[in-house]
C-alpha cells in the first residue's frame, strides 16, 4: 500500500509517499481502509526533528471504511464508516484498536471527517476533562484559528461559556473565528491585557487554553481570574517561558499541561470515548463542525507541509488518500 512517511534529512525529514506493507489487524484491533487523514501542527514537529535514522510513517487522525477486523473486534462490522485516532494515519489501510474508533455521522464527508477526531479530542481533553469548564465560565483561546483553536471555540459555545474570547496575531482570521463561537475577538500583542480585562468586567478569564507556549506564559498568568485554570496544549512559538510565581500563588491558578505523546493506549482510548460520549450527538446533529480549509491529493504531500507552514489557514488542512 501507499504511506506518507518522514525521510531524515541532516536539516531536518522530508515526507514522501512510498509503497510500504499493508498491516494486518491484531486481535482487538480493525483494518481501515483510509479515505482521509487531517494533517496536524505536531507533524511538523516531528518532521523538523527527525535528522537521523530509518523513514518513519506519520498521521494521527483518518477516517474510512472498515475493511476486516482481528479477531474478537465485534464494535463495528465491514464496510461501516468510523474515524480514528492511532498513528500511521496517512496510509491507504491502517490498523487500530477498535476502541481507539469512533462512527462518522451520516451528513459528514469524508474529509470533515478526517478532519475532526484529533483536534476535538484534544479540545475536549482540555477543556472539560482538564479545566471543568462550567456554563457561564469565560474561557480565552489562544492561537483560535488553528484546527485546536477552533474546535476549542465551539466546544466552549456549546457548554454555554461567557464570554468566549479568541486571541490571534491576524484580524482577518478573528473576523472568521465569529462563526465558531468567538463573542470578543482580541489581536495578540500590545493591548491585549486591557482588551481581556473590558471583555470579563475586570475579572480575568476563568479558563484559558493556551498554543502559544513559553512566550505568552506571563501574560497568559495577567490574563487569570482568581482560581482560573490554564492549559498548556501547544508550543507553537516556543517551549519556555518566565512566569511571577508570586502572582500564580496569589490568583490560586491552576497551570495543566497536556499530550498525547506520554499517554498509554489505555488513556488515549479513554480521551476518545470520552469525546466521543459528550460531542458525538452535538456532531451529528450540526451543532459542531469540522473547519477544513483546504484538502490536498496523497500525492501532493509537499505541498501540503509548505500550507501548514505558511500558517495562513484557519481550522484544518486534509489529506484526500481514496
Amino acid at each position: 500500500m501507499r504511506a506518507v512517511v518522514f525521510v531524515p534529512r541532516a536539516g531536518g525529514a522530508v515526507p514522501e509517499v512510498r509503497e510500504v506493507p499493508k498491516p494486518t489487524p491484531a486481535a482487538g484491533e480493525a483494518l481501515v481502509r483510509v479515505r482521509a487523514a487531517g494533517l496536524n501542527r505536531g507533524e511538523m514537529s516531528v518532521r523538523r526533528a527527525l535528522t537521523t535514522g530509518a523513514p518513519q510513517p506519520t498521521g494521527i487522525e483518518f477516517a474510512g471504511e472498515i475493511a476486516a477486523l482481528g479477531a474478537g473486534a465485534t464494535r463495528f462490522e465491514p464496510g461501516d464508516r468510523v474515524m480514528g485516532h492511532w498513528r500511521a494515519g496517512q496510509a491507504e489501510y491502517v490498523a487500530a484498536d477498535e476502541r481507539l474508533l469512533v462512527p462518522v455521522p451520516a451528513r459528514l464527508s469524508w474529509v470533515e471527517a478526517g478532519a475532526w477526531l484529533n483536534v476535538f479530542c484534544t479540545a475536549h481533553d482540555a477543556i472539560i476533562t482538564n479545566a471543568g469548564l462550567k456554563k457561564g465560565e469565560s474561557i480565552l483561546i489562544n492561537a483560535a484559528s488553528s484546527g485546536i483553536g477552533v474546535a476549542a471555540l465551539q466546544i466552549a459555545r456549546l457548554l454555554g461559556a461567557q464570554p468566549v474570547i479568541a486571541s490571534s496575531r491576524s484580524p482577518a482570521k478573528l473576523e472568521k473565528l465569529r462563526a465558531y463561537g468567538m463573542t470578543a475577538g482580541i489581536v495578540a500583542g500590545e493591548g491585549s491585557a486591557k482588551a481581556i480585562a473590558d471583555a470579563t468586567g475586570g475579572k480575568g478569564v476563568d479558563v484559558l487554553i493556551d498554543s502559544v507556549g513559553g512566550s505568552a506564559l506571563q501574560k497568559n498568568l495577567e490574563a487569570m481570574a482568581v482560581k482560573g485554570r490554564m492549559v498548556s496544549v501547544g508550543r507553537l512559538a516556543s517551549n519556555v517561558g518566565d512566569i511571577d510565581l508570586d502572582l500564580l500563588a496569589l490568583r490560586r491558578v491552576t497551570l495543566i499541561g497536556v499530550t498525547f505523546r506520554t499517554r498509554s493506549k489505555e488513556e488515549r482510548i479513554e480521551c476518545v470515548q470520552r469525546c466521543a460520549a459528550d460531542l458525538l450527538d452535538a456532531l451529528a446533529d450540526g451543532r459542531l463542525q469540522p473547519v477544513v480549509q483546504r484538502s490536498f491529493r496523497l500525492d501532493d504531500i509537499v505541498a501540503a507541509h509548505e500550507c501548514m507552514e505558511r500558517d495562513e489557514h484557519v481550522g484544518k488542512l486534509v489529506i484526500e488518500i481514496g
